[in-house]
């Protein structure tokens, strides 16, 4: 998952942006809000945490450009204002979540795997595919109880994959979700990322679809034993 974090406070992007790559996310940043709303217009995000009080462009002045050109991203506020109209405001431009500092990063953290989950459709911190599973709290996946052992790209891609189970991703798609803006992008990789998944969760759970990407499902024989 590829977060941008617009915040204007050095020691703030850093301490955030530590604890997200810790977290298994990919992170992009801007230091004012010009540079915020370009990235956030040009580059395919799966969440932002943005600053209110930015140089150049205001955070709310931001949302709402972004909310305009129909960029649909949950945004989080992160902001020293903590005035209910400021809320108010925030909520109104379009923002999902609202935190004020000072803050505890792992609220941050669970806040932001609320959002992911619910813009994808899950509720639970667990996802679910049949047998597979990743909890999404501790960065871990199991397969039928046993933990499998992911380097930290083949849990960039089964956590896209999973997030998006039974949806046909591209590998453009996934390249632009697993990787920073300032990475050297091959989408070669991923095809060697997919088949190393493939040998440690089965080959029967990635479909490629040619011409198209990726699907991840349940396998069949899984669907049938969750019936009976």
């Amino acid at each position: 998952m590829r977060i941008l974090i617009v915040e204007d406070e050095a020691d703030l992007r850093r301490q955030l942006t530590d604890a997200l790559t810790q977290a298994g996310y990919t992170v992009d940043l801007a230091a004012d809000g010009e540079d915020g709303h370009f990235l956030g217009d040009t580059e395919p995000y799966d969440a932002v945490i943005l600053d209110l009080g930015l140089p150049k462009i205001d955070g709310v002045t931001v949302l709402e450009r972004w909310r305009k050109d129909g960029k649909t991203f949950p945004v989080m506020i992160l902001t020293a204002r903590d005035r209910w109209s400021e809320k108010v405001r925030g909520f109104d431009a379009g923002a999902d979540d609202y935190v004020t500092k000072p803050f505890y990063t792992e609220e941050i953290l669970a806040r932001l795997r609320a959002l992911l989950r619910r813009a994808s459709g899950h509720v639970l911190p667990t996802i679910e595919a049949g047998s597979l599973r990743l909890d999404t709290r501790s960065t871990r996946a199991t397969l039928n109880g046993t933990p499998l052992r992911l380097t930290a790209h083949e849990y960039k891609v089964l956590s896209y994959l999973i997030h998006h189970q039974e949806r046909v991703v591209s590998r453009t798609e996934l390249v632009e979700h697993i990787y920073d803006q300032d990475f050297d992008r091959d989408s070669n990789t991923i095809e060697v990322f997919v088949g190393r998944l493939r040998k440690k969760i089965g080959g029967n759970r990635i479909i490629t679809e040619r011409g198209l990407g990726y699907r991840l499902i349940v396998p069949e024989h899984e669907q049938a034993r969750a019936v009976r």
